[in-house]
């Protein structure tokens, strides 16, 4: 019986290979790409600002084509490539994206309403697992990340290119979610079963960066992260 294809929402991290090596492991769809959203300025990933070419190197590794798209500035720039992306998988017989997220309700509702009135399904592998429960999971996967960015205000520049390993989680501050689900780092998969090789990175420098984001309340917050540099 032939199994259903489907579009992986790639972004590199911890929570995208754990989700993509339990859809290995249930072996119920065709994996046909892993679409991932690119910062049209200087080809970096909109995720995690990985550059293009240690993406690349990451789906070669992994066995499944990348599909960038591209993203501008302008309004609506997002939304625009996406449904064309959407459509061009539907003409290949795609009913199904799957993503690596968690639990944050808002953001499985954003994704089903954009998709689902054009008939793609979203598939959630890791959906409603707790925190702890998917690091310990990641832990034990196999699966090897380093981090690569951190807001600033909760970890410093020294995490930057630190694995994940069993004791740099359990010396985490207090206030910091074990996986990062409030942003405070991300990560980038190197190795692991679903790699047919490690993939080669080197972590140049760490810089910080500042974003000015307005709250709900309409008051104007400062944030900072130290990003990798990785080549």
């Amino acid at each position: 019986m032939q199994k259903p294809k489907a579009v992986f929402n790639w972004s590199g991290g911890k929570d995208s290979a754990l989700a993509l090596q339990k859809v290995f492991q249930e072996n119920k769809f065709e994996v046909i790409a892993l679409l991932t959203t690119f910062n049209e300025a200087d080809e970096s990933s909109s995720a995690h600002s990985v550059p293009l070419t240690l993406m690349e190197k990451q789906a070669k590794a992994i066995g499944i084509e990348l599909y960038p798209i591209f993203i501008n500035k302008s309004p609506g720039d997002y939304e625009h490539k996406m449904l064309q992306a959407v459509e061009y998988f539907k003409r290949k017989g795609v009913k199904h994206f799957i993503f690596g997220d968690l639990y944050l309700d808002e953001i499985r509702t954003y994704r089903e309403s954009k998709l689902n009135p054009h008939g793609i399904e979203v598939v959630e592998p890791i959906w409603s697992n707790s925190p702890e429960e998917t690091i310990q999971t990641f832990l034990n996967s196999g699966l090897k990340a380093k981090i690569i960015t951190t807001q600033a205000d909760k970890l410093d520049e020294s995490y930057i290119g630190q694995d994940l390993t069993p004791e740099l989680i359990n010396n985490l501050p207090i206030d910091v979610d074990v996986c990062g689900e409030n942003g405070e780092y991300h990560t980038f998969v190197y190795a692991g079963n679903i790699f047919k090789n490690e993939v080669e990175l080197e972590i140049e420098k760490a810089y910080k960066l500042s974003f000015d984001i307005k709250l709900d309340t309409g008051e104007m917050k400062t944030y900072e992260y130290w990003q990798a540099k990785l080549s």
